[in-house]
């Protein structure tokens, strides 16, 4: 009986373009993947791809094609763009933790390359924004640091740091979506050719630069997996077309900043069925009518039985995606920065906008500089009109994060567990808290039996609104 063996294919000895040569091409040689691997050079690998992946359209193969991309310097605004593909892995600046110098934004090309009458304007509008963040810094410290003394035997730098994140956290309210961040980037060369492509059609001058940018540096690594990577018409035109409709008269304000607007009605019970019948022998018919057919206090001890046991970091069964729901969600672009990274959702973001008003944090009243604060905000409106009537895309550069924005979101329970549990933590932003904990009561409401299990932070997002917000 052979030996199993289990061993990496290294990336400092071999291309990603071998690697996944080398794993292709197991499904019909018998030889190990070292072996494989040594027959193989970057010729021969380019030519199986040409022929495989490109001709044949067997894309599956360049999954095995990993690469690391580090993005610097790019706006807030462009990075929702890269980190836009769901089967990757980013890790970028957070505004919670670091500071902004006074020249960390960009200048649009829509606006710098043109020579646009409004660049000037733009310019000293995000400086007003970034003096402001600047000035906030200092009283919003002074005042952290009276509610959070030292502790005994803490040292100066995880002090330091502690304070940090709570005076930071707030004072990045004032930080545009042009503030200029850093982003790392893993994904593998199928993801990677269909984000180029997505990038060079996007209507943002910003975001098609990085697009070719990305295609440059990655055919230094996957000559042959991505090259052929380009704008797509379809996205292009489709994208341009239905945003020209003139839809701006339909803003509503009806006070619901979180509803939830469609969910499965049957999302229990078919989760349970989804249960008896991975267990089980019977169809999935038999297993619902079964299931439809017991007691609450049996369905109870069914769910007991699939959830009781969680642990504060397990992940429940995958048979929790069989229930899903929809939220229509308000949330300041702060609280979108983190809520986007959950990408096992399916999220619609609309455009920044100025329109649907904005969140003042309540240590920024507190430390008396809610004037200033409100004046920003103000300069900020001022600029987006005069921007948005020139592009509605540029006008979002110039968006402090304090901005509310519309998201639509679907995603199933297993996802709500990851999403509400992570994001309601103590040491989470208080925004994004108060998002966690409303859709977390909105499904109790709907689905108790199987919410009940999840394990959130003792508070609930009335608590979180009073305590960190003068207004949302």
């Amino acid at each position: 009986m052979p030996e199993r063996e289990i061993y990496l294919l290294s990336p400092r000895a071999l291309s990603p373009e071998t690697i996944a040569v080398a794993f292709a091409k197991t499904s019909r040689s018998p030889e190990s993947f070292r072996a494989i691997a040594a027959e193989l050079s970057d010729e021969k690998s380019a030519q199986f791809h040409e022929k495989w992946v490109v001709g044949y359209g067997h894309a599956s193969v360049a999954e095995h094609a990993i690469l690391h991309i580090a993005f610097e310097n790019v706006s807030r605004l462009a990075i929702e763009s890269i980190e836009g593909n769901r089967l990757a892995s980013y890790t970028e600046k957070s505004t919670r933790y670091q500071k902004w110098g006074s020249n960390d934004f960009t200048i649009p090309p829509e606006l710098r390359e043109a020579g646009h009458p409004l660049c000037g304007e733009y310019v000293e509008t995000i400086r007003f924004l970034f003096k402001t963040y600047a000035d906030s810094l200092e009283p919003v410290r002074r005042l952290v640091l009276e509610q959070f003394p030292r502790r005994e035997n803490e040292k100066e730098e995880a002090w330091d740091r502690r304070l940090r994140s709570k005076y930071v956290d707030v004072c990045r309210f004032l930080l545009p979506a042009a503030s200029l961040a850093n982003v790392g980037m893993t994904a593998n060369a199928r993801v990677l050719e269909n984000m180029i492509r997505k990038l060079l059609s996007n209507e943002l001058a910003e975001v098609r630069e990085i697009g070719e940018r990305v295609k440059e540096v990655a055919l230094g690594e996957t000559p042959t997996l991505v090259k052929y990577a380009d704008s797509v018409p379809y996205l292009v035109e489709t994208c341009k077309e239905i945003s020209e409709r003139e839809t701006r008269d339909l803003i509503g304000r009806d006070g619901e900043w979180c509803r939830l607007v469609d969910y499965d009605k049957d999302g229990e019970n078919k989760v349970l069925a989804a249960v008896l019948y991975r267990f089980g022998e019977m169809n999935y018919t038999n297993a619902l009518a079964f299931i439809e057919s017991l007691n609450e206090e049996k369905k109870a001890n069914l769910a007991e039985s699939l959830l009781g046991r969680l642990g504060k970091f397990d992940i429940p069964l995958r048979e929790l995606e069989y229930s899903t729901y929809m939220f229509d969600i308000v949330m300041d672009q702060g609280a979108y920065a983190e809520f986007k990274r959950h990408r096992m959702m399916t999220q619609t973001p609309q455009k920044l906008t100025t329109q649907i008003g904005y969140a003042i944090p309540f240590l920024i009243t507190e430390a008396a500089f809610e004037p200033e604060f409100k004046m920003a905000m103000e300069s900020a409106e001022r600029m987006y009109e005069k921007l948005h009537r020139f592009n509605p895309g540029v006008a979002q550069y110039v968006v402090p994060n304090a901005f509310n924005r519309r998201v639509l979101a679907e995603f199933n329970l297993r996802e709500a567990f990851a999403f509400c549990q992570l994001r309601s933590a103590a040491n989470a932003h208080f925004s994004i808290r108060r998002i966690a904990q409303r859709i977390y009561e909105e499904l109790a409401r709907v689905h108790p039996m199987l919410t009940k299990y999840m394990k959130l932070h003792d508070e609930t997002w009335k608590g979180v609104e009073e305590k960190y917000f003068t207004e949302v």
